[in-house]
């Protein structure tokens, strides 16, 4: 009897109409992957987690699902948001680690290359876009969101924003996530007693697709949010079995 052998890596990517980006940006992640000495010890996948698109990004994910082996793709019945597609991403996946980006082509896979040193040492690693290319009212709004989040989560991350991170299996398998978490990984990892880090790392215009997201769902969302996340920290259970 053979036993298949685990991914070593899981990319896990939430898909809201990004219909024109997606063959690229499919081609881009497999070829920084298929290249890394890892690779040639076990398997990669990719799983899209399909947030409810309108645009024909569903009936092209299934078409790159059948054309590429590593490509796996989830499909919701409607829209239910990021933290949902990350959290059925997650449980979906297998790799030892799980790596997640935008499907906006914004972040750069050539990054993960650079990020990968880093989880031999922690537990998640984060991509900070220190060099943002977007509108000013989104600069804005996550600047703002960035300063009141640190200060109070004291999470010392300069951009949860940054889809582009990289968790070990366990963290991940730890978060309990609810709507609008994912903004939080860092702070939430943190207080289940993981090690964080994180690093500068590209950031490009949007080329084709429309952004999901501004002040009215972003900033004051995600302040919302973090009444929330701040009760968890007071509230999280820490203990330990002696013996």
């Amino acid at each position: 009897m053979t036993h298949a052998i685990r991914p070593w890596a899981s990319v896990v990517i939430p898909i809201k109409d990004e219909r024109d980006n997606l063959t690229p940006l499919t081609e881009r992640v497999i070829k920084v992957l298929a290249a890394r000495e890892e690779s040639r010890q076990a398997p990669f996948e990719l799983v899209y987690v399909d947030d409810g698109s309108s645009d024909g990004s569903s009936e092209l994910l299934d078409q790159l699902q059948q054309n590429y082996p590593m490509v796996r793709v989830l499909h919701f019945d409607r829209n239910y948001g990021q933290s949902s597609a990350f959290d059925a991403g997650f449980k979906a996946s297998t790799g030892d680690l799980i790596i997640t980006l935008d499907g906006d082509l914004q972040n750069d896979p050539a990054d993960i290359d650079r990020m990968l040193p880093l989880i031999q040492q922690f537990d998640l690693v984060c991509g900070w876009r220190k060099t943002r290319n977007d509108n000013l009212v989104r600069k804005l709004s996550s600047r703002i969101a960035n300063k009141v989040r640190t200060a109070v989560t004291g999470d010392r991350v300069h951009d949860t924003g940054c889809s582009l991170k990289i968790f070990r299996r366990a963290v991940a398998d730890k978060l309990q996530l609810f709507t609008g978490m994912h903004r939080f990984f860092p702070a939430l990892a943190l207080m289940h007693g993981f090690t964080v880090t994180e690093i500068p790392v590209s950031h490009y215009p949007r080329a084709h697709g429309i952004s999901k997201y501004g002040v009215g769902n972003r900033l004051f969302k995600s302040l919302y949010d973090l009444i929330a996340v701040r009760w968890m920290q007071q509230r999280v259970l820490r203990y330990k079995i002696r013996g």
